[in-house]
């Protein structure tokens, strides 16, 4: 008799991490049949923010495809280099997306067993994950309508530079006042000067209130930075 194989279902949750000076946007995290179970083997592990769920389907860091990718599922604050980091392969199969040969480099060695999901479930929770805004908060929203205003615009680019960054800035409450900024968004870019030439860094630090419509702000912080060459405007980090 043929071994009964267990269909697992995948969900895709946004979550704000405790540390969140490492990523400050939101990780994805996946639950497999509503368990977190890389945290089990992985405790100290963070999914991959949502940032990088924002291009093609293609792109995503859970995408299923023939061929089989190793795919990094939780890293450290630090780097896996430093701390280890969950692996495991990602590939399709027929109608079937499978999860398997883990690799765990911490210092803890268990991996979570391999597991089977339906490809049409699958990739729903993918699409569905990518495009889900109701986690933001009114910072993530600014923050992240203020990147797509900032590179539509090609203003950086204009000046010789590059957009790099931009990020929500949220409060720090067990920090002193003296040694922690209000909440806000960060928006980062830098000069290439050329071949053997330094490269200039610049950031921005803008303040966010919670008394103003979203699109309002984004439009007063957008008019800020797009009224004068940035370089002149930005603070300077190197």
């Amino acid at each position: 008799m043929a071994e009964h194989l267990t269909i697992s279902t995948l969900t895709l949750q946004h979550r704000i991490p405790d540390d969140w000076a490492a990523d400050p946007w939101a990780e994805v995290r996946p639950l497999i049949d509503g368990l977190d179970v890389l945290k089990e083997v992985h405790p100290e592990g963070f999914a991959h923010s949502c940032r990088y769920w924002r291009g093609p389907a293609e792109s995503w860091p859970l995408a299923a495809t023939e061929e089989p990718r190793r795919v990094m599922i939780t890293q450290p604050t630090c780097t896996a280099g430093c701390c280890g980091a969950l692996y495991v392969t990602i590939r399709r199969e027929g109608d079937q997306v499978l999860w398997e040969s883990w690799e765990n480099t911490s210092n803890i060695t268990a991996v979570p067993t391999d597991f089977h999901f339906d490809s049409a479930q699958y990739e729903a929770e993918l699409a569905r994950a990518a495009a889900d805004r109701s986690w933001e908060e009114p910072l993530d929203t600014v923050a992240r309508l203020l990147e797509q205003t900032l590179a539509d615009s090609g203003w950086f680019e204009r000046w010789g530079c590059a957009l790099t960054s931009v990020s929500p800035r949220r409060e720090e409450p067990d920090l002193p006042e003296e040694i922690t900024s209000p909440e806000g968004v960060d928006v980062h870019f830098r000069q290439d000067r050329g071949p053997g030439e330094r490269t200039d860094l610049y950031q921005y630090e803008l303040l966010v209130t919670s008394d103003h419509p979203v699109e309002e702000q984004v439009r007063r912080l957008a008019d800020r930075i797009l009224a004068d060459d940035p370089r002149k405007t930005a603070d300077m980090l190197r």
